[in-house]
């Protein structure tokens, strides 16, 4: 693609007006479009996220009301399939109401506690926690009060929402089940009881953006850099994670990244660690196509040195390459995750201007 320097002309001013006043963002008005149509004129789903599926007469009759709600409203929320969130809470204690030790108190012979059976250790180290307390681990408030108990369904569902997302669900579904309980066998009984509570009897898996999708978003870009940058970033979805991969055949997070900023003439930082202090930090709600978000992945991460990134593509979504267990680069939602850090601008960097210009001179 050929950069117009008209456009790049007006990109540098506004982004060096930008620079000046200290992050004043001019917010813009994405529409985001659930589908698309192809040539063919047939809808294509670019939507990542699980569907909403209704509950079968099954799982009316088996969950107890109160926790068929937990389920699904933690399910949508984190965005996890309902079905299988209930499925593992049927396969652990059949949705509290076993009676075998570490179900409502103490631990079982593993020390695992809970209707959700959580190892203490995964929790926070303890069965009860105040959540304005340090911990690390899936500890949750479901309820409100202010603690994390692990015997409390509204938390200890609203935990296992959260392990199984970082894990993988709801696209690798498999894989955050064998996390959950590190045995296949176990992974295939919860997904035979999950077909059975979902009134399609599937579980469904959200398609990934599909190559139909790709042209809208780079056409709603708001500049023909950007479009660049997100023309090459698109085009790498379907190849696999790579720690340390720039490409052109594997990335890793920050890897595609940088990739896509050197595609259209751009150098940025490498690694995570330095693209998060590179960009003009983007408040919430203000992040547009080729801003980056960032996320704490966990031990030797933090807010203020998140570990793993993702391209923004459009409102609320992003490119990211995940983990090598995490399945392929591709478009994800970042709305949904709750270790989400911050946003940044890197065409708003002091060196990024200075390339723009000089790509903007030699083009004249």
């Amino acid at each position: 693609m050929r950069l117009s320097p008209t456009r790049l002309a007006v990109l540098i001013g506004v982004a060096g007006a930008l620079l000046l006043v200290a992050v004043i963002v001019s917010p813009m008005l994405l529409i985001s479009m659930p589908s698309f149509l192809n040539n063919g004129g047939t809808a294509v789903d670019c939507d990542d996220t699980a569907q909403v599926e209704e509950a079968s007469d099954s799982a009316a009759s088996d969950i107890p009301r109160d926790y068929l709600e937990l389920y699904q409203e933690y399910g949508e929320r984190i965005g996890v399939q309902w079905n299988i969130l209930a499925a593992v809470g049927k396969r652990e204690t059949d949705h509290g109401r076993s009676t075998l030790p570490g179900v409502r108190s103490g631990t079982n012979h593993a020390g695992a506690a809970g209707p959700m059976q959580f190892l203490i250790s995964t929790w926070g180290g303890k069965a009860r926690i105040p959540m304005s307390s340090t911990f690390n681990g899936y500890a949750s408030d479901g309820d409100g009060d202010g603690v994390g108990d692990v015997y409390n369904p509204a938390d200890a569902i609203l935990g296992a929402a959260k392990m199984l997302k970082r894990n993988g669900a709801p696209e690798n579904v498999r894989r955050a089940l064998f996390v959950y309980n590190r045995a296949w066998w176990y992974v295939d009984q919860v997904e035979e009881i999950a077909r059975t509570y979902a009134l399609s009897g599937e579980v469904d898996v959200p398609p990934q953006a599909s190559e139909e999708c790709d042209e809208p978003l780079v056409e709603a870009a708001p500049s023909d850099v950007v479009a660049e940058i997100l023309e090459y970033a698109l085009a790498q979805r379907g190849k696999p994670y790579l720690w340390g991969g720039t490409g052109p055949d594997a990335f890793d997070c920050s890897g595609v990244i940088y990739a896509a900023y050197r595609a259209a003439g751009l150098s940025i930082p490498r690694t995570t660690f330095g693209q998060w202090p590179f960009g003009v930090k983007v408040l919430e709600g203000q992040e547009q196509p080729g801003d980056l978000v960032f996320f704490n992945s966990g031990p030797g991460t933090s807010p203020d040195n998140p570990g793993h990134v993702g391209l923004v593509v459009s409102k609320g979504k992003m490119l990211e390459a995940r983990c090598r267990l995490c399945g392929p680069i591709k478009v994800t939602s970042y709305e949904s995750r709750t270790n989400r850090v911050g946003f940044t601008r890197p065409l708003q960097n002091p060196d990024v201007l200075e390339q723009l210009k000089r790509l903007q001179n030699s083009t004249l």
